[in-house]
């Protein structure tokens, strides 16, 4: 069960990403649920399995949504891996501690996608990239990960996505 809760969580996250939250995008900026559930994830995780279910989640959205398959995978990949690193110095059960990974999750992932657009040689207005887009974003994922992390917290505890649960 938690294998499929770990491939439904991405999926249901995309689907929302571009049905319900385009409704309600500030300046063509929409929050990626599907970064909050990955950084949540490697929070959790070690940074191996962080940077594998990053990639794949990316990969995920590249095929559905993406223009440039592998950028996403590249950048939530590398994100998901430098917060595994980071996560066993920190005492998860602190709601603040899920808010700054999801806001320096979201910064890396953003930073990655710039670098990764500047190879492909992607024109980028840097104004409009750094100043609007970046800083709604990571206003909306935090928005999103307040009540999320709470619920995703106790699943890999006590629930669903437990790691080792006995059967």
């Amino acid at each position: 069960m938690r294998y499929l809760m770990l491939f439904f969580l991405p999926v249901m996250a995309l689907f929302l990403q571009s049905t319900l939250f385009g409704v309600y995008s500030i300046k063509n900026t929409l929050p990626d649920l599907l970064l909050v559930f990955v950084i949540f994830y490697a929070l959790l995780s070690d940074a191996r399995n962080a940077a594998k279910y990053g990639f794949f989640c990316g990969l995920l959205e590249d095929l559905l949504l993406g223009r440039f398959i592998g950028m996403n995978a590249l950048s939530k990949g590398l994100t998901a891996y430098i917060i595994g690193v980071l996560q066993g110095s920190v005492f998860k059960e602190n709601l603040a501690v899920g808010m700054l990974s999801v806001l320096l999750g979201t910064l890396l992932n953003y930073f990655f996608l710039f670098i990764l657009s500047l190879m492909a040689m992607v024109t980028i207005d840097l104004h409009q990239a750094l100043f609007a887009t970046l800083f709604y974003q990571a206003i909306f994922n935090l928005l999103l990960a307040t009540p999320l992390y709470v619920w995703y917290y106790n699943s890999f505890k006590y629930g669903w996505l437990r790691p080792n649960r006995e059967r």
